[in-house]
């Protein structure tokens, strides 16, 4: 018995049966709704009258369930009184289920908040009344024991007892209401079966859009960081002796920066969840732009083109595009200076895509390291397995670094 007294004094007991209660008064405007039947039907018995209120209480009551701005007032009252984790309701979505019985769990619940409330309100009333009147002997009350057809009239000391017990009893009954509002609010008020999997499909969706801007942002953004550097740093060096490259350096870096910047606004648009435009996609079309970008960067690049390329769209091209980018950065990075290879041959079965640098200490103007978040390969190794390609990546030799991935042709869907 103290084990059920010591949750009273926690604020969630307390929030617990002022929610079962208000949810009984709430009720009431119901009840001469439920009288109409009983009060037509006059020749029934009392007990069949009693019994005819009650389930068509029962029944009004859970019709207002139905109504959906219903379940999210439950919901953010349960989550509020009886510290409940309730997510809310999902918005626009009536839930579905077996046999459709997912949508009567409101009404389930409210039937049931009632009853509970009622009958802990009745029960714990009458007993703290009987606990206060009983040692006192006010309003003339008394205890009587009946066994077996014996009654005998509990008094003197005994009555203090059994006040005691009343008073227990109705803390017992507090503590069990609430009790039972928490166990069933997560079962009736919680999200379905159905409700979870769509849950579940719009994170793993939201999670997968993610990811992608990831790869986004760190292709556009790296990629536009380490050609500027190397693109600032061979302006100030030619800046005196040969202005025209300095000017053209510069020049290079305010397009690939304002190409950066687009892409940038639309991945903190989505981020953001505002309404954003349109995606900058980049195609195989805007290969040559990269490359002219390279080679402002003061980089050697030889391009070696097979295949029509131009029959090469959607996903495909896109992808091969952030491929290309990513590893011609990498090379740029870590590079040796010397001439960077990219090869595309486009056949009817895919696309191959190859790059091949030298490694060793970078040469020429720039800085000799940059640093690296070490997610490039890992990230473009993903990619192409999400496409169902194939991916290869490291040594070519001792003196060279080479990325091939094979697209399949399917992959442009």
């Amino acid at each position: 018995m103290i084990r059920g007294i010591r949750p009273l004094l926690r604020g969630s007991t307390y929030a617990g049966v002022l929610f079962a209660y208000c949810g009984a008064l709430a009720s009431l405007p119901l009840l001469p709704f439920a009288l109409l039947p009983a009060l037509s039907w006059r020749t029934a018995s009392e007990s069949v009258q009693i019994v005819l209120v009650l389930l068509v209480w029962a029944v009004l009551v859970g019709v207002v369930g139905l109504a959906r701005p219903v379940r999210r007032a439950l919901v953010v009252s349960a989550r509020r009184l009886l510290r409940v984790p309730l997510p809310n309701p999902v918005a626009g979505r009536r839930p579905s289920g077996s046999l459709g019985l997912d949508r009567w769990r409101t009404p389930l619940w409210l039937v049931l908040h009632m009853a509970v409330g009622w009958t802990g309100a009745l029960a714990s009333g009458v007993l703290f009344i009987m606990g206060l009147s009983l040692p006192g002997n006010w309003l003339g009350a008394e205890a009587r024991a009946s066994l077996f057809g014996t009654s005998v009239r509990v008094s003197g000391g005994w009555s203090w007892v059994v006040a005691a017990v009343c008073l227990l009893l109705a803390v017992a009954i507090c503590v069990l209401v609430t009790k039972t509002l928490r166990w069933a609010a997560p079962r009736l008020l919680g999200p379905s079966a159905a409700e979870r999997l769509a849950l579940a499909a719009e994170r793993e969706q939201l999670l997968a859009e993610r990811n992608r801007i990831a790869h986004e942002l760190h292709d556009s953004i790296g990629h536009t960081l380490t050609a500027a550097t190397i693109q600032a740093a061979v302006a100030g060096e030619a800046l005196s002796a040969d202005p025209a490259t300095a000017r053209a350096a510069m020049r290079s870096i305010e397009e690939s920066t304002r190409a950066a910047l687009e892409d940038l606004d639309y991945v903190l648009g989505v981020l953001r969840e505002e309404q954003s435009g349109t995606a900058p996609t980049r195609t195989l079309a805007d290969l040559p732009e990269l490359l002219d970008r390279l080679r402002h960067a003061g980089a050697v690049v030889e391009p070696e083109l097979s295949g029509d390329l131009a029959q090469v769209q959607g996903t495909l091209s896109r992808a091969a595009y952030r491929i290309l980018q990513e590893g011609l950065t990498n090379a740029l990075r870590h590079g040796a200076g010397g001439p960077i290879v990219a090869r595309v041959a486009a056949g009817p079965d895919g696309l191959d895509l190859t790059v091949v640098n030298r490694t060793g200490a970078r040469t020429g103007p720039g800085p000799g390291a940059f640093p690296t978040s070490g997610h490039g390969l890992p990230g473009l190794a993903e990619r192409v397995r999400l496409l169902h390609g194939e991916f290869q990546a490291g040594p070519d030799g001792t003196q060279h670094w080479r990325l091939a991935v094979r697209l399949p042709a399917r992959a442009s869907a």
